[in-house]
């Protein structure tokens, strides 16, 4: 599991100078972001390190395991998850530009965007998060450690979601709206 370890650090060096980013150049109001990027953080951070800690101390004979055989494979694909949602991820953050912010902030100029990844997606920056946890389950190789990595930061993203999709309504009107009714959340023709 070193490369999804080392993935993860990578991915979370990524993350903090985004925040470091949208820190230095902040309008000073976080009211609107109802302290969802903070419960993102923590949550995704110890959702990790518990799994981390339970891929260590399962048994290796376990039947939670569903590595005993081929760990190898399993690690590879566990990290190409990791990596395609690390692309992804940066890939929406590239085609926001100037207006993707770690914060929920819409400026009353902004344009709603559904080009690139947002043609498929509404939040596919999130979508990439949710590859790469997923992709860290299954190179934890264990049912506990995947069922965590996918259930918990999804439930924090869907409450974040909820958050940020009533501000772009708010400040974007009903072209927002439009772009809500045609486009699905997080996976592509699902949901």
């Amino acid at each position: 599991m070193n490369a999804a370890v080392v993935t993860t650090w990578i991915w979370l060096s990524f993350e903090i100078g985004l925040a470091l980013r949208d820190r230095l150049r902040s309008k000073g109001s976080t009211a609107r972001d109802r302290g969802t990027r903070t419960t993102i953080m923590i949550v995704v951070a110890v959702a990790i390190g518990v799994a981390n800690v339970v891929s260590i101390v399962l048994p290796a004979d376990s039947d939670l395991r569903f590595t005993a055989r081929h760990e190898v494979v399993w690690q590879i694909a566990g990290v190409t998850l990791m990596v395609a949602g690390l692309g992804v991820r940066i890939w929406a953050i590239a085609v926001l530009g100037k207006a993707f912010r770690t914060t929920v902030e819409v400026d009353t100029d902004q344009a709603v965007v559904d080009r690139g990844p947002y043609h498929w997606v509404r939040h596919p920056s999130y979508t990439g998060v949710l590859l790469l946890t997923t992709g860290f389950g299954v190179a934890a190789g264990n049912w506990i450690s995947l069922l965590l990595l996918i259930v918990v930061p999804t439930l924090a993203f869907l409450r974040r979601i909820e958050v940020e999709e009533a501000a772009m309504v708010e400040t974007l009107g009903r072209s927002y709206e439009d772009y809500r009714a045609r486009t699905r959340r997080l996976v592509p023709g699902l949901w």
